[in-house]
């Protein structure tokens, strides 16, 4: 029901698939279209198992809502961090097959060399977000479900300017996306062939990087939504 998810859903309605919302409030899930049932991440694995039973992909839209400065830490550690790792678990006993994450750009930016550059210091400042998102892909990685870590740029609730540009692992250090692009892009990623996942993709709009920021060649995506992950 956040506005990630409800683009997500929309985009994966497209496309003709059996859904089912995994949510806190089931009330508010109503608006979807779509079958809900009551998920808590932060809650028991075995009831999210047991929420997830007979799921076949996991698209995992989860991220804490900024608050109270003081608390933001402790709610980042919560969700984007212990959140993640306890669905992911929940997926691997349930028997799900592929888990499908959004994250963000600069999630590594540590290792890469951008520990200091204006996106990664906002962006981490929010509870140290960032940090508490790689801890989560890293526990993905290693789960045995096939997966695709979507790391998208700033996220805007504004038509998009742009396409689509999918560029590869650590190679994003800025840039900004249509929350409905990436709902796309998250959709492709659930229907991919299993020859093509395994991998993070990072996204964002053509035409907002900042110079140097982003691979001189980048590029938009091909035309067709069903070559991104091809």
């Amino acid at each position: 029901t956040g506005a990630t998810g409800k683009q997500a859903t929309k985009a994966l309605q497209a496309k003709g698939l059996d859904i089912v919302a995994a949510v806190r409030n089931v009330a508010k899930a109503e608006a979807l279209g779509v079958p809900a049932v009551a998920l808590d991440v932060t809650g028991d694995v075995a009831a999210m198992a047991e929420a997830l039973k007979g799921v076949e992909t996991v698209v995992c839209c989860i991220g804490f809502v900024p608050g109270n400065p003081f608390q933001m830490g402790k709610a980042a550690h919560e969700v984007d961090n212990l959140g993640t790792q306890a669905l992911v678990d929940a997926a691997v006993a349930a028997g799900v097959k592929r888990f499908v994450l959004v994250s963000s750009i600069l999630t590594n930016g540590r290792a890469i060399g951008q520990e200091k550059s204006p996106g990664f210091v906002i962006t981490n400042a929010f509870g140290g977000v960032l940090d508490e998102k790689l801890v989560a892909e890293k526990h993905l990685r290693a789960s045995g479900l096939e997966w695709v870590i979507v790391r998208p740029g700033g996220l805007e609730n504004k038509p998009a300017s742009g396409a689509v540009a999918l560029s590869a692992e650590d190679t994003l250090y800025s840039g900004t996306i249509d929350r409905a692009l990436v709902g796309k892009v998250l959709a492709e990623a659930a229907v991919a062939p299993s020859s093509a996942v395994n991998r993070v993709v990072e996204a964002v709009e053509t035409g907002t990087c900042v110079e140097g920021t982003c691979p001189k060649d980048l590029g938009p995506a091909p035309a067709d939504p069903s070559k991104w992950f091809a």
